[in-house]
């Protein structure tokens, strides 16, 4: 399925029309329940199956879908062809996949990423890229945003060891991960859409407030992928300052989501009516602090 559209305007479209809820498909084979999974004969089956499962319980209430792709590969060529079809399957039904695939090399080598990701079997609309290897292995990728689609750019992530590297401050004061984001604000300006975002947006992690709660003046053309978010200790509460007027970024909930119906709350509900309970949950928290 083909759309020309800007990624980041259709992003931004389908936070207004949607939430800001983004489920990420970190499908790992033991989270599928062993009835549902008794059904099929195939790992392949199995995962594909039940990732439809979710998204068509979902399919109204999350602004996107991103599936990570170490899980698929970790079931080898099974669980790649389940990662083929689940793009496939989130772009037949309109809705917007980012490949969480965090691709970053140089010259040739960044260039057979994107055509990877950007055509042919694992076809995506938007793409997680690792820039710090140097803002050159970004530029493969460029004449496919021009097509519609899209990069978010690692800048400020959420795990813990994230401050050893990103967190050392330069000659100028400045850490890494802000001198990071102002050349990924740079190198997306030739990339604006008409909802004011680059087709260039970055990662920004909500576990560390402190460290990054101006980072939305600071980089206002950024359209923002904000993991963190449940099992990773991200609140609600801490996200709001990542937004304007309510928009400008997705927040990404993968286990809590996947896995919702082993919450007490959703006890007696089948996995994908806990997570269609779960995502709304989400949404509405997340609304009260981004408005």
């Amino acid at each position: 399925m083909q759309n020309n559209a800007h990624a980041m305007d259709r992003l931004f479209e389908a936070v207004e029309e949607k939430g800001p809820v983004c489920l990420g498909l970190d499908t790992d084979i033991s989270y599928i329940p062993e009835n549902f999974a008794a059904r099929f004969s195939t790992i392949s089956e199995k995962l594909l199956s039940f990732n439809k499962a979710i998204i068509d319980a979902t399919l109204d209430i999350a602004a996107a879908y991103k599936p990570q792709i170490a899980y698929y590969e970790a079931c080898g060529l099974e669980g790649l062809r389940a990662f083929a079809q689940t793009l496939e399957y989130i772009r037949k039904k309109g809705a917007i996949a980012v490949s969480d695939v965090k691709r970053g090399d140089i010259a040739k080598t960044a260039g057979m990423y994107a055509r990877a990701h950007f055509t042919g079997d694992f076809e995506t609309d938007i793409i997680t890229v690792n820039p710090y290897m140097g803002m050159d292995t970004l530029e493969p990728f460029f004449p496919y945003l021009r097509k519609g689609k899209g990069l978010f750019a690692l800048i400020a992530t959420s795990n813990k060891g994230a401050p050893d590297i990103e967190g050392i401050k330069t000659e100028s004061g400045e850490k890494v991960y802000q001198l990071a984001g102002r050349m990924i604000q740079r190198a997306g300006s030739a990339f604006i859409g008409e909802r004011g975002y680059s087709a260039i947006g970055g990662v920004v992690g909500c576990t560390d407030v402190q460290e990054t709660k101006f980072i939305r003046q600071a980089l206002p053309g950024v359209f923002f992928l904000i993991p963190g978010y449940g099992a990773q200790g991200g609140a609600a509460e801490d996200i709001g300052a990542y937004f304007s007027g309510g928009n400008g970024g997705i927040v990404n909930s993968s286990r809590g989501i996947l896995l919702a119906r082993k919450k007490p709350e959703f006890s007696g509900l089948n996995f994908d009516e806990a997570a269609r309970a779960e995502t709304l949950r989400m949404r509405e928290e997340l609304r009260c602090h981004i408005k």
